[in-house]
């Protein structure tokens, strides 16, 4: 299988892929500020949510990175720590203060997506415990968020697996907006189905919604399939119809920002288009997410938070003016589709079927 290094932690720094260029140009960005990564959470140079997830505990680490760091002087790294450096100065109840800050920082860059404030969630309740010694708290931390990291791989397999038992060889699968290991630490959810079942010899052909208004569906999703020589096909977001009615489709695949407790899930805007498009034609639509992504404190999809994202990104797209200026322009970041329109939950632990509070 092949992991794509979408994020990691290294002497100092978060480095991540810059999505934004894709599929033109593969960029590397090291970033050793919060403010630095947080803009580029916000500019969706990472995106995805297991990806803010990761993200978020990376970036409580940075914090301490920038706040404390001597010189040329490293705490962190993806091979081990270096705490002995540590400031003695520092005192536990200061990192805890300033981690809590940056903590609030990260957590609002972003407010659908569910697994950024889980993961920081995680890291809190690391440091809220009672420390003698910053250092053991700042070693625990670090093994929390490399865990974490850990985890959404080894999550991403799974569902890979579990979702490839659902498509049969020279099925065509559709999905919405980028879901392959771009959205994750590295494998993916949605598409990480598709990759699990080529990976068995199963031939399995992409269709992939260019996802308006940012393109990560044309720009993201085909890059990846054409780096792993899976066959691609991008289509516009208002084709899926008359695609579904030539019955070409055997089933629809998407990811998730968060899943209500009652299987209610808000994913990138368009996806309920497209689950009501294959309710018409009976093809049958699954959701793809880890575990973490279920948000059991909210009841429906009417109670999930929901972005709203710059006009600018619906009426112009890198600088080109395609409607406009005086015209106003509507821009959710996602939508939620109810749950009755979904067949199932592909997640780590397998394949959950309505009725979702089981």
């Amino acid at each position: 299988m092949k992991i794509l290094p979408t994020i990691a932690l290294k002497k100092g720094a978060v480095e991540l892929i810059d999505q934004t260029l894709l599929p033109v140009e593969y960029k590397i960005l090291r970033l050793n500020r919060v403010e630095d990564l947080c803009e580029a959470i916000k500019a969706l140079r990472i995106r995805g949510a297991p990806a803010l997830g990761v993200a978020g505990a990376y970036g409580l680490l940075l914090a301490v990175e920038e706040k404390w760091r001597q010189h040329d002087t490293w705490y962190f790294d993806a091979d081990g720590t270096n705490l002995d450096a540590f400031p003695a100065i520092a005192t536990v109840e200061a990192v805890q203060q300033y981690i809590d800050i940056n903590a609030k920082i990260l957590r609002d860059t972003r407010p659908t997506a569910v697994n950024l404030g889980w993961a920081i969630d995680r890291m809190r309740k690391i440091y809220a415990r009672v420390w003698d010694d910053p250092k053991a708290m700042l070693q625990a931390l670090y093994n929390e968020a490399q865990a974490i990291y850990n985890e959404d791989i080894e999550m991403s397999l799974a569902m890979g697996r579990h979702g490839a038992a659902l498509l049969n060889d020279g099925d065509n699968v559709i999905t919405h907006c980028n879901t392959g290991g771009l959205a994750t630490s590295g494998y993916g959810t949605a598409v990480a189905v598709v990759f699990s079942a080529v990976e068995t010899g199963k031939r399995v052909h992409l269709y992939a919604d260019e996802t308006r208004p940012l393109l990560q569906g044309a720009r993201l999703n085909t890059w990846e399939c054409v780096d792993r020589g899976i066959p691609v096909t991008v289509l516009c977001d208002g084709a899926s119809a008359s695609l579904m009615s030539e019955k070409k489709i055997a089933c629809a695949i998407v990811g998730a920002d968060r899943i209500a407790a009652n299987g209610d899930t808000a994913n990138k805007i368009g996806t309920y288009n497209l689950a009501i498009v294959a309710k018409r034609f009976g093809v049958p639509f699954y959701v793809a997410a880890p575990s973490s992504t279920i948000d059991t404190a909210i009841a429906t999809g009417s109670d999930i938070p929901i972005e709203q994202r710059s006009p600018d990104e619906v009426k112009q797209y890198r600088g080109v003016i395609v409607a406009p200026e005086e015209a106003e322009a509507y821009n959710p970041a996602f939508d939620v589709t109810p749950h009755e329109l979904i067949a199932g939950w592909i997640t780590e632990k397998g394949v959950l079927q309505p009725p979702f509070d089981r």
